[in-house]
Parts: C-alpha cells; structure tokens; sequence
C-alpha cells in the first residue's frame, strides 16, 4: 500500500485527488504497468478507511482522464498512456512540488536567495545567472 502512504484525511484536498494524484503519479513514474490492475474499490476503501464512494469517485476521474479503464464487473486497470500525458503529469507534480515549497518556505521567512543556495548545494548545479 506504499503508492498510497501519503493519504492525509487532515488535508484541505479530497481524499478522493489525493487518490487519484498517488495514481496519476505512479503511472507517469511507470511505477504502474499498463494492464495493472488497482485495488478493488472495496479492498482500496478498507485500507484507507475511506467511504467506498470516495474510491469509486477517483477511479471515475482516472478513467475521464485517460489513466485507468474501469470494467463493469472485473476492475479497474491501467491504460497505456501517451508520452505527452505521461510529461503533462510530471511537468504538473513538479510545479505542485515548488509551490508547496515555496509556501512552506514563506511561512518560515526563508527567501529566494536562500532557496536558492539549498537548490544549489543539493543538486550540485549553480541554477542563478
């Protein structure tokens, strides 16, 4: 269950998003293959400790966006997505990531400059002109 560790019912954002993201992410990742399949809504509801309405309601908008097939009576599985939904998605987590950051770092008074530098130091590349 480690794809969906970071389930936090604390969080301002649906359980139902934060469940749909764990999956759009670890197909983007090519943690999930296509043909995969996902939890059934009832096991994945039970680890959660979610209503199962909240799992059927993320599967229904993996489905609309083109990351999972649901078949009536068999299960949801993963599809084969193109390389541009697969880059859209990363590009998408990415700027999620340096917001959160970025608000994380505002409320503790750290600025650009100092972003920056921590960047600069973790990733070993000078990214300031």
């Amino acid at each position: 269950m480690t794809m969906f560790d970071q389930i936090d019912p604390r969080s301002p954002t649906p359980l139902y998003e934060q469940i749909a993201a764990r999956v759009r992410v670890a197909v983007a990742a090519g943690d999930l293959a296509p043909g995969e399949a996902l939890p059934s809504v009832r096991k994945l509801a039970s680890e959660l400790r979610v209503n199962p309405a909240t799992v059927v309601q993320a599967y229904r908008d993996l489905a609309a966006d083109g990351f999972v097939e649901m078949r009536h009576g068999q299960g949801t599985f993963v599809q084969e997505v193109s390389p541009f939904l697969r880059d859209e998605e990363r590009a998408t987590r990415a700027q999620e990531l340096v917001r959160t950051l970025l608000t994380d770092a505002a409320r503790l008074g750290i600025g650009a400059d100092e972003i920056a530098r921590a960047f600069e130091a973790e990733i070993g590349v000078e990214i300031r002109e």
